[in-house]
């Protein structure tokens, strides 16, 4: 039993763990990448999708990203999905072809990134202690009902805060990892 409820609550801190990669590495580091648009949603045909779901993402040089967009009836929601993320860049199109040019990085850009980079990472820690809430609370819950004792709660307890505190280092291992690639470029 408590094999089951610490490997759904593994599963569910490693989604959380997951998360923070994807938004990570929308956070760009200088050079241009595909995945930089992963966090953004566009409004078309009713529903918010991402952006290589319609259409091509390409990196021709490395501080230039182009999309190519199948549908030339959204080429304007790309394009406004683009500003209002907190990217910084502004799209420019040609047909159906969205170029997006990558500024250089200013030292106040770099701390924007470096901020928010920490903020990602934060609301991960906070996601993880809710996962870790909710175990505790299980076994709590268990052992209030007699299913298991005392003794055995509070191992099992201990056990789900030592599996937060390994994905709380894994995460704060990844903000550090992103702050020193921010601080390089």
């Amino acid at each position: 039993m408590s094999d089951e409820i610490n490997n759904n609550l593994n599963k569910r801190m490693q989604a959380s763990i997951s998360s923070l990669k994807s938004e990570m590495s929308g956070i760009r580091a200088g050079r241009a990448s595909p995945s930089m648009l992963d966090t953004i949603k566009v409004d078309v045909y009713g529903s918010k999708m991402t952006i290589n779901q319609i259409g091509n993402i390409t990196t021709p040089e490395s501080r230039l990203i182009n999309i190519e967009v199948w549908d030339q009836g959204n080429i304007s929601a790309v394009e406004k999905a683009i500003r209002e993320s907190d990217l910084g860049i502004n799209p420019s199109s040609e047909g159906t072809l969205i170029r997006l040019p990558l500024p250089q990085l200013t030292e106040e850009r770099k701390i924007e990134y470096i901020k928010l980079a920490k903020k990602i990472g934060e609301s991960s820690k906070v996601a993880v202690r809710n996962i870790r809430r909710d175990g505790i609370e299980q076994y709590k819950k268990m052992e209030k009902d007699k299913e298991i004792g005392e003794d055995d709660s509070k191992k099992f307890q201990s056990d789900v805060e030592n599996l937060t505190s390994e994905h709380i280092k894994m995460i704060d291992s990844i903000v550090l990892e992103k702050e020193a690639d921010l601080s390089k470029v």
